[in-house]
């Protein structure tokens, strides 16, 4: 039997065990979300596996009881070392040591084309997710609808958000098209976005039905869905393994590329009537709330920043997935609630973690990989058929926006010409081997959308 395709078989039998450990381990339903609660920083020793110390004490929230340190058993996909506490890295000769002032809960580095996971803290720890869970919401929902579709908005759409929810300013009998609706989710997390489409989808309990059903396919099994928006619900949660997974699926659709890099638009207002009885309809700017893509006062955009997606509530604290290319690698990274409560944190250790990553890949041993979905053998094979995300005309689909440059940095009559979105070819890698074809665990990107100055 010729090696590769041994390792493909012993990797697939490896992933299957794992996602029944996980199974027998942890139950998404008997789950509470805990409140937010510090974590140690991490260590970047060479060869770190550290267990976390006792952290303050967790204030009260909507949840059952708040947890201060991840769980004994944790999720063993991707590798048993991911489903163990505290900071996981192999450090080799040459590579430097992880950040030392990083404080989030949980956070992993991840190489988004191979899957390799470079270093992970309490990856599998199931937390509240916040806004981060619109990844797997677009990820589930972006493909069903075209984006020219228009829908008048009535009041039911906008029943049942959360207090303080965080909008993008969508009124009641507007119409919008779905192109509208999903630069409100990614651009203003706006929860209002979130359920006007949950609406046209059939409603919120079937949506979130579709996003548990998609993340088991995902083997996103820390995640547990209540609200489809994030917003803080009990026993909605995931993990910053699982929210890796759904950017890394969600970057496979070419929409889903375009929305998360840009960085503004123009977005539909109210209709009005001037003296003489006309409507006009006017715009107003909304700008991308990702400040490694937007910038803010005391951060600056990242360099080569893709996206994705950042989230903030009460429970969660900040959470954060971002993907990145530099010198041709391209990089994942979560980070979930820093303890340290200064401004733009999530940002700031992301950043530190992305420096990191692009400087020791390559040099360190990857202590997990970022499983595939399941099915994806299948759906690699040729002659299977694309996304319909992907494909002209096709529900969900753009055309082909990743074959022309991406109005990433602009969309209607937004400025802000600093960033250039390049489309990049590729492909789904296979290995030819027996006279047949077999997909490997590598995953890469097709033609992701790389964000350079």
């Amino acid at each position: 039997m010729p090696a590769p395709l041994i390792r493909t078989v012993r990797r697939s039998l490896l992933v299957a065990s794992a996602s029944l450990a996980s199974l027998a381990l942890t139950s998404p339903v008997s789950l509470a979300a805990p409140s937010p609660s510090p974590s140690p920083a991490a260590s970047g020793s060479p060869t770190a596996s550290v267990s976390p110390s006792a952290g303050r004490s967790a204030s009260p929230s909507t949840s059952a009881s708040p947890s201060v340190a991840p769980p004994a058993n944790m999720s063993s996909v991707g590798g048993t070392r991911l489903g163990q506490a505290g900071t996981q890295v192999a450090i080799a000769g040459g590579a430097p040591v992880l950040p030392k002032d990083l404080t989030a809960r949980s956070w992993i580095v991840a190489d988004a084309e191979s899957g390799d996971v470079l270093a992970a803290h309490n990856a599998h720890w199931r937390l509240p997710p916040a806004s981060t869970m619109k990844m797997l919401f677009a990820d589930t929902v972006l493909p069903r609808f075209p984006r020219t579709t228009v829908h008048k908005v009535a009041a039911s759409d906008l029943a049942g958000m959360g207090s303080g929810s965080s909008l993008v300013g969508i009124k009641e009998g507007e119409a919008y098209t779905v192109h509208d609706l999903w630069l409100g989710v990614f651009l203003r997390s706006g929860n209002d976005a979130v359920h006007v489409l949950s609406a046209m989808n059939g409603g919120i309990a079937k949506t979130v039905q579709q996003m548990n059903e998609h993340a088991e396919e995902l083997q996103a099994l820390d995640t547990h869905v209540v609200s489809p928006d994030g917003y803080d619900a009990p026993r909605q949660v995931s993990s910053a393994y699982d929210l890796t997974l759904f950017a890394r699926s969600g970057l496979q659709k070419a929409d889903f590329r375009e929305y998360c890099s840009t960085v503004t638009a123009k977005f539909p207002g109210e209709t009005t009537k001037n003296k003489k009885g006309r409507t006009t309809r006017g715009t107003f700017e909304i700008q991308n709330t990702n400040r490694l893509l937007s910038g803010d006062y005391d951060i600056s955009q990242y360099p080569g920043i893709a996206g994705v997606k950042n989230g903030n509530t009460t429970n969660a604290g900040a959470t954060f997935t971002g993907v990145a290319e530099r010198n041709g690698k391209v990089l994942l990274v979560t980070v979930m609630n820093p303890e340290k409560t200064g401004h733009n944190e999530v940002y700031k250790e992301t950043a530190a973690l992305l420096d990191w990553g692009f400087q020791a890949a390559g040099k360190v041993t990857p202590v997990g990989e970022l499983v595939a979905p399941k099915g994806s053998e299948q759906a690699a094979q040729p002659g299977a058929k694309p996304s319909s995300s992907e494909g002209s005309g096709q529900a969900g689909g753009a055309g082909d926006v990743s074959a022309r440059p991406v109005a990433g940095a602009v969309t209607g009559n937004g400025s802000g010409g600093m960033w250039i979105a390049l489309a990049v070819a590729g492909g789904l890698l296979v290995l030819l081997a027996g006279g047949a074809f077999l997909v490997n665990r590598r995953w890469p990107l097709p033609d992701l959308v790389r964000r350079r100055r």
